[in-house]
């Protein structure tokens, strides 16, 4: 009897040991959540972040097509804006494309009929198909030709500083930023509108910007 009991339980002991556990759960893991981009996240820190963005170029286009030069007159004038002349001289690492593409999008959209939007990032791409059409490769399109490319009457550019200070005695670390926006005649340099976008923010532990 006692050689049954010994060899039944031996038996059911393997058995469970063959058996798969479930998977742990992770107890501290934090499942994807939705976040308003206009406003503060979960994860944030001293720096430039997703809210801000909106905010300032909300705020920007908002300011520029309150400039009289920018008035509906039927006389559209061209204006780049892109980040090629947008310096980050900050101590946070950011893309600065999300920034004038956002500004330049929005106000594409809301000011067809105050402005032109001049592409000089994809100068090149232009400059092919101008060849193309011009030597017979391709026909000329249903806009015709142009004597040469649209030049620019502006161009934006801006820059983006910071000031930072650390407490060693609590930790604590504050971030002043400032962005600034000027937007250039390009043919007698006259800053014909500007506007800068500031705030200052401290933390405990600040979080990293990628």
């Amino acid at each position: 009897m006692r050689a049954f009991s010994f060899a039944a339980l031996l038996a059911a002991s393997m058995l469970a040991g063959c058996q798969t556990n479930p998977p742990l759960q992770n107890a501290t893991g934090v499942s994807s959540m939705e976040v308003d981009s206009s406003r503060k996240g979960p994860v944030s820190g001293v720096g430039v972040e997703g809210q801000d963005i909106v905010s300032m170029t909300d705020q920007m286009m908002r300011d520029m097509l309150a400039e009289p030069i920018f008035a509906d007159t039927g006389k559209r004038p061209r204006v780049i804006i892109d980040a090629q002349y947008f310096a980050n001289e900050s101590s946070q690492a950011i893309n600065k494309n999300l920034i004038t593409q956002r500004l330049m999008v929005n106000l594409n959209r809301a000011a067809r009929s105050r402005m032109q939007f001049l592409n000089r990032q994809n100068t090149v791409m232009v400059e092919q198909e101008r060849a193309l059409k011009r030597s017979g490769t391709t026909d000329m399109g249903t806009r015709g030709l142009t004597k040469a490319a649209a030049g620019a009457d502006y161009r934006l550019s801006g820059k983006i500083t910071s000031l930072d200070s650390r407490s060693i005695k609590s930790g604590l670390v504050q971030r002043y930023t400032q962005i600034s926006f000027e937007m250039t005649d390009l043919e007698t340099g006259e800053i014909v509108w500007s506007n800068l976008y500031e705030f200052s923010r401290a933390a405990a532990d600040d979080v990293v910007y990628r």
